[in-house]
Formats: structure tokens, sequence, C-alpha cells
């Protein structure tokens, strides 16, 4: 029972990763879309994994990143230049790290006839033409107000319609 528990824990720390650090939805957002374009590229199961080795190696580094500046804020309640020190180094540690997986996915994908191939797939169906700019919209709507921030503007529109509909409270 201790070990399932010890899963719930962690998957907690990373649902409060996503929700709280903007960062860690960009790096989600992004792993979602190389990894669904990946399909285009025929990638073999060595590439795969080191796509999946690079996409938790910068999930990782934020997650610890995180764990630094959580620590520091709990532990200084007015600036320290060691809190300073220790917070840069921390999202240094994840620029290392976003920046080498810049070039694991140069790596795998400077492919141009592949990137031909894909206009012409975009241009053959035209309804996904229109679906990328939608999960485009979608993905900026995830990056810049989180699940939690999305979850609490369909809560107040949802409200908001039930007291038009109802008048006062909405109860």
């Amino acid at each position: 029972m201790r070990f399932l528990k010890s899963f719930k824990y962690a998957f907690r720390g990373i649902v409060y990763c996503i929700n709280n650090e903007r960062n860690m939805r960009i790096h989600t957002a992004i792993a979602l879309y190389v990894f669904v374009f990946s399909f285009f590229f025929h990638l073999t199961r060595v590439e795969y994994a080191v796509l999946f080795l690079t996409f938790a190696l910068v999930f990782a580094a934020e997650l610890f990143n995180t764990v630094a500046e959580e620590l520091c804020d709990l532990n200084a309640a007015s600036f320290n230049p060691v809190v300073r020190i220790v917070k840069d180094m921390a999202s240094g540690g994840v620029l290392v790290c976003a920046v080498f997986s810049v070039a694991v996915g140069v790596c795998l994908f400077w492919k141009p006839n592949v990137f031909a191939q894909i206009l012409w797939h975009f241009t053959q169906h035209p309804i996904l033409l229109l679906l990328l700019p939608l999960f485009t919209a979608a993905a900026v709507f995830y990056i810049v107000l989180g699940p939690l921030g999305i979850r609490d503007r369909l809560r107040r529109r949802k409200n908001g319609n039930r007291e038009r509909f109802f008048g006062g409270t909405g109860k």
C-alpha cells in the first residue's frame, strides 16, 4: 500500500508543477507536438527511446527547478543573494536540458523531404488545416492559464450563465 501511495504523491508533485509553472506547461505542450509530428518521420525504436529520454530529462529538470525555487522561497523571507544564485543555477540547468533537447530534435528530425511530406499531407486533408490552429489556440490557453486557470474560467462562465438564466446568485 505504501508503494502505491508513493506513486500518488509523485503524481501529485508533477500535477503541482504543471499547475503552477508556466515553463512546465510549455515543455509539455512542445513535447506533445513533437510526439504527434514524430509519426511522420518513421523513427526507429532507438530514436523513440532517445526522444522519450529527452522529454524525461527536460521534465525532470523543470521539476527539480521548481523544488529549488519552492525551498528557497520557504527559507528566505526577503532578498538573499545566495537564494538568487541557487535559483539561477536551477533555471540554468533547465536551460541546458532544453537547449540540448533542441539539438536532439535537430538530429532526429532534420529531414527536409519529410517536411515537404507533412505540408503535402496537410494540403490533402483540409480539415487538418482547420484543426491545427484550434489545437494551437488550445495549447496557448493551456500554457498561459494552466489547467486550474482554465477550470476557473469555465466555472465562472458556467456560473455566469446560470445567473443570467435563473437571476440573482445562481442558486
